[in-house]
């Protein structure tokens, strides 16, 4: 018989491993919930991108006792730890599979506008060509009023090389000058320990299959994301909460 996996642990050893390098991740998921307080309906539906295993998810639906929130992400791991921890969270969390910024990718979401679009520690995957596409139909899918919040790394461009020495300086005396092999310990740990658990086996040979085409872009620069952000329609763009370059950025349908 196989063993029962405790799934809620893997979720609490998620967030532990991403809080040992993202140094303010509660801070960051506060102030996009309090923006997504002051200006949507307590009744919200939300769109949870690149949501990994749930981890901003529940602390919306925890936050707002009325809302729901469809949970995206490309990643069958994440999206099977989540599911096993969470479940539908009394019927107010789906999960979808599906690669945000595709071709359709929104054919798999359901039926119906949303007041808010969430991403955290994820678009910085995609490519300039799919973010822009992406929020294009973000633009699509948000209700008029509508906000979308990208909390993740965003960094200032070539044009400001000096305040990214700055950034760069600040992370690393936080972390008390450990370098990126020991800042991405935990990361590496936790996705080592998950490949040894039988029920994830199905999950990490898709995820193999995806990854080959599906490769690490880079960090685009703020300034990309704010251009495209407007090109796509929002009225407004602008960051609401930063940490140098830790940042939250907000559009307004």
């Amino acid at each position: 018989m196989a063993a029962r996996v405790n799934w809620k642990e893997w979720l609490r050893r998620w967030d532990e491993q991403q809080e040992s390098f993202h140094l303010e991740r509660e801070r960051r998921f506060s102030a996009m919930l309090d923006a997504v307080e002051a200006t949507q309906p307590r009744r919200l539906r939300a769109l949870d991108l690149g949501s990994g295993p749930g981890s901003l998810s529940v602390r919306l639906l925890r936050r707002f006792p009325r809302a729901t929130v469809t949970a995206v992400d490309y990643d069958p791991v994440a999206l099977r730890v989540g599911e096993g921890a969470l479940g539908s969270y009394r019927g107010r969390l789906s999960w979808v599979d599906a690669r945000m910024g595709a071709p359709g990718w929104t054919k798999a979401l359901p039926s119906g506008r949303f007041h808010a679009a969430l991403s955290t520690t994820a678009l910085h995957w995609l490519a300039p060509a799919p973010l822009r596409a992406l929020y294009a139909d973000l633009r699509r899918l948000l209700l008029p009023g509508g906000i979308f919040l990208n909390g993740d790394f965003l960094p200032w461009g070539p044009s400001y090389r000096r305040f990214s020495r700055m950034a760069k300086g600040v992370r690393e005396a936080r972390l008390h000058g450990a370098s990126a092999a020991r800042q991405w310990a935990a990361w590496s740990r936790w996705w080592k320990d998950a490949e040894k658990v039988p029920a994830l086996a199905p999950a990490f040979q898709l995820r193999e299959e995806r990854h080959s085409q599906h490769p690490r872009t880079g960090d685009l620069p703020l300034d990309l994301h704010l251009r495209a952000l407007r090109r796509a329609g929002f009225r407004d763009a602008q960051v609401v909460w930063q940490d140098f370059e830790n940042r939250v950025l907000c559009a307004v349908r």
